[in-house]
């Protein structure tokens, strides 16, 4: 006789989306669809919203009810990249450090990565050639600072106010910065992340 799931495994279950949500996250998938398309074709600042609304055939207002800025259009996973982050500190191998794990985060994150399809490499190209793009994605990395922070915090048994949490959280997401100009950006991450590692490593333990 097959089990009857008990009302407390129930309600752990999410309940899959509904059709609003999921209209609302097709309508918002077009939309950025249609900028990254028309972006990569003619590039950045020679696109405007209007087009952009056209191609998915919405409105400006609906665009603009998804994506404020026209920046965020090419930046559409914000949620999931915090996400990952702070994944990448909480599951790290055993025996890896903080700073390590989040230079491989870095390292495999769309700030550094030259590999895979020539799509991904031309999305890469439409960042770093465009200084709104690159200016907008370093903000938006920076406002994971405080979540990374207390992150890091636990993972250290430090107080969640300690400044060194907030320190490393902060210079580790401006980290990949380094890449910029450089030949090699992987190399150019790697290094920023020596300097955390050894200073991490040589911190004393919290007095607070």
């Amino acid at each position: 006789m097959s089990e009857t799931p008990t009302d407390a495994q129930t309600a752990a279950s999410p309940a899959p989306p509904g059709r609003r949500e999921r209209k609302k996250a097709a309508t918002r998938q077009a939309i950025a669809d249609a900028a990254l398309r028309l972006f990569l074709q003619r590039g950045y600042d020679d696109v405007g919203i209007r087009e952009i609304a056209d191609a998915a055939d919405v409105s400006t207002t609906t665009l603009f009810k998804h994506f404020p800025v026209k920046e965020a259009l090419v930046f559409d996973e914000e949620a999931d990249q915090e996400a990952a982050l702070l994944t990448a500190v909480r599951e790290r191998p055993e025996g890896r450090s903080i700073p390590a794990a989040l230079r491989e985060h870095a390292l495999r994150s769309r700030v550094t990565a030259t590999d895979g399809d020539p799509r991904f490499a031309a999305f890469l190209r439409l960042v770093n050639d465009t200084p709104a793009l690159r200016d907008y994605l370093q903000k938006m990395w920076l406002r994971h600072t405080a979540a990374l922070a207390q992150v890091i915090a636990e993972e250290s048994g430090l107080a969640a106010d300690d400044p060194a949490c907030t320190a490393l959280a902060h210079f580790a997401l401006e980290a990949p910065r380094a890449a910029q100009g450089h030949d090699n950006p992987r190399q150019a991450v790697t290094r920023a992340f020596e300097l955390l590692e050894r200073g991490w490593s040589a911190l004393p333990p919290s007095h607070a």
